[in-house]
């Protein structure tokens, strides 16, 4: 959706932010958006309406993307200014977000290329109504440990008795094997906490489970899914993944409420 190109200093574009359902203009005041510019507006889209704000065209060109691509502070500033504004029209509608830094030449083309996705926008938005995106992820207990292994260790110096190398390996060859059924096991149960999770919800999504080394979690995460949830079922599933939580013996964080980002398709 996109429009970018090389522009005049003084030319104005349009951002987008969302499109909507009968948003509540109120629920924008005291949002900044990506500029202290020009306020965060309606514009009316015929049935639907999106959620944009004034900017300065040569602030979103391609070269200037990509310079602010590799500024990291400057890059999280405009992601949590586009995700405020998102929030705060979901809070009062249902809302189909877009996509950062989705920028067109004036409102008129805005209009124009919002209203041919419209059919896509109606399905989406009739998806997510009343709906919430919730987070469920699952983590595996800690592998069991063999004292029995570090007993057997010879202690530096000590001639070792008679067959305690072979026996030695056997204990480490079970710890092994108990770790390793243990992780089935736990992946097994996971996969039962997604099929249940998924039995309430009206969609869902695996996502990739994050590696502890990059996310500085200790824990091993076996399961990371998103769910898209009715509103009148909230408590039903809180009260279903504390069950799941007993019943398996696996850590379950849930977490939610969010703007369904995940569901809403491409647009």
């Amino acid at each position: 959706m996109t429009e970018r190109g090389s522009e005049r200093s003084d030319a104005n574009a349009t951002y987008v932010f969302a499109v909507c359902w009968n948003p509540d203009p109120s629920a924008f005041h005291g949002l900044s958006g990506v500029t202290d510019a020009a306020p965060v507006r309606i514009l009316p889209l015929e049935k639907l309406t999106a959620i944009v704000q004034t900017v300065r065209a040569c602030d979103f060109t391609d070269e200037a993307w990509q310079v602010r691509l590799t500024d990291r502070r400057e890059l999280e500033r405009y992601a949590r200014a586009h995700h405020d504004v998102v929030t705060a029209a979901a809070s009062s509608c249902p809302t189909v977000p877009v996509p950062m830094a989705t920028v067109y030449h004036g409102e008129q083309r805005a209009s124009e290329a919002l209203g041919r996705e419209s059919d896509r926008f109606h399905a989406a938005l009739e998806r997510i109504a009343h709906h919430a995106e919730w987070g469920v992820k699952v983590y595996a207990p800690p592998p069991p440990v063999d004292d029995s292994i570090r007993a057997a260790t010879p202690s530096p110096g000590l001639r070792p008795a008679p067959g305690a190398g072979l026996a030695y390996l056997d204990r480490k060859r079970g710890v092994q094997e108990r770790r390793e059924r243990s992780r089935h096991e736990a992946l097994q149960a996971a996969e039962k906490v997604d099929s249940e999770v998924g039995l309430l919800a009206a969609a869902s999504r695996r996502l990739r489970p994050h590696e502890p080394r990059l996310s500085g979690e200790q824990r091993s995460q076996i399961l990371n899914a998103t769910y898209l949830v009715a509103d009148h079922r909230v408590e039903e599933l809180a009260e279903l993944t504390r069950s799941l939580s007993g019943r398996t013996g696996l850590h379950i964080d849930l977490s939610g409420p969010w703007v369904p980002y995940s569901f809403v398709g491409e647009v």
